[in-house]
């Protein structure tokens, strides 16, 4: 974790509680600056100094694996992202005055978010539900597993409403549809 990633949760906390988002949870400022630093220090403890204690590489290969495995990570998680938010046919709405977009925020959601490779139950599994990005983002507090099953619900009453469901067939659909956008966006 960088000093700066670590920075830029600190400052979205303080915006958190600026709206007084943190009061509302029953819970304080100062509580919730203590379990970000602990567990900030509890995933470095887990993930770089337990195993520069317990292993028998040298530290430099240690250090090495902990940052080749963010690069990874940060890398599929990008992926998946433009996958999902920057392909064809998705809006990419401007935000008017303070921050507000006029519509509906299940529908901002349904024309901002593409999903991809539904029927991929070995991609869907790899990546923990994030090719179902619409239901992802209208139902943050359902378990990755149901969004195959509520997939064609969604895709079903967004139609008889007649606002679009975005979708690439496959991952390489949705790469090939990144790569036009980022043509077209260029031009």
């Amino acid at each position: 974790m960088t000093l700066a990633r670590m920075q830029g949760d600190m400052g979205q906390l303080i915006r958190y509680n600026k709206k007084g988002l943190t009061r509302q949870r029953g819970s304080s400022p100062t509580k919730e600056m203590v379990i970000l630093i602990f567990t900030k220090i509890l995933y470095l403890s887990i993930f770089l100094i337990l195993p520069l204690m317990v292993s028998e590489f040298s530290w430099w290969i240690v250090l090495l694996g902990f940052l080749i495995m963010h690069l990874v990570a940060g890398f599929i998680m990008s992926t998946v992202f433009q996958m999902a938010h920057l392909v064809e046919n998705v809006a990419q709405p401007y935000v008017i005055e303070n921050g507000i977009i006029h519509k509906e925020w299940a529908i901002h959601e349904l024309e901002t978010t593409a999903n991809f490779s539904r029927k991929s139950k070995l991609f869907g599994w790899f990546i923990g539900g994030l090719n179902f990005q619409i239901e992802h983002h209208l139902f943050p507090n359902i378990c990755h597993v149901h969004y195959r099953a509520i997939s064609p619900i969604v895709e079903k009453t967004a139609q008889e409403y007649g606002i679009p469901y975005h979708e690439n067939r496959t991952f390489f659909n949705a790469i090939a549809s990144h790569m036009r956008m980022l043509y077209a966006l260029g031009r």
